[in-house]
């Protein structure tokens, strides 16, 4: 699975990379079955939603993902990028589950 990260009103650093890198890539566990067909591009936007604003949830995180004829999304405003990186990566996992089941049941039936 490749990962591919764009920042948004926000410079990403070495450190946030190494970090978004290590957040997503055991997701690559959970599409195993689907690697064998193609190769999996993970696009994450990481933004700083104001610059003049100093409270409140101003990171904002969207990570899609295709399966196959699939598109997976997760988006999610925080108050901070690491909070956001987190959260994305859980509702993602999620996703990919509820997808995962759908399929394999659908297959049974």
């Amino acid at each position: 699975m490749r990962i591919e990260i764009k920042g948004t009103e926000l410079v990403v650093t070495p450190a946030l990379k190494e970090y978004i890198e290590k957040k997503f890539q055991p997701i690559s566990r959970f599409l195993k079955r689907y690697e064998q067909v193609v190769e999996h591009v993970l696009f994450v936007e990481i933004a700083r939603t104001t610059k003049h604003h100093h409270k409140g949830p101003i990171f904002y995180g969207e990570v899609t993902l295709s399966i196959l004829k699939k598109v997976l999304r997760a988006e999610v405003t925080a108050y901070d990028v690491r909070l956001a990186i987190d959260q994305l990566k859980d509702m993602l996992k999620e996703e990919i589950v509820r997808y995962k089941e759908k399929t394999h049941t659908h297959k049974r039936r």
